[in-house]
């Protein structure tokens, strides 16, 4: 956690949190609480951490950089 006055320690959540909404949440009407939580927890675990690309990672999924880092 930053200091008071530096922007940069909730950086990662606050990126992750605008792409789980840009990508996931704001095309959707959910009928119930339930629904939502399970297509969130289908976006995080299902694309995001086995098939969405990221720059940072050289363009792997997170499950793929992980992969590298232990056969390293």
């Amino acid at each position: 956690m930053a200091r008071k006055g530096n922007c940069w320690g909730n950086a990662v959540s606050g990126s992750f949190s605008h792409t789980l909404k840009t990508e996931c949440a704001n095309h959707e009407k959910y009928p119930t609480r339930e629904a939502a939580k399970k297509s969130r927890f289908d976006y995080i675990e299902v694309f995001y951490n086995q098939q969405r690309l990221h720059s940072s990672n050289g363009y792997l999924s997170p499950v793929e950089f992980e992969k590298q880092l232990r056969a390293a």
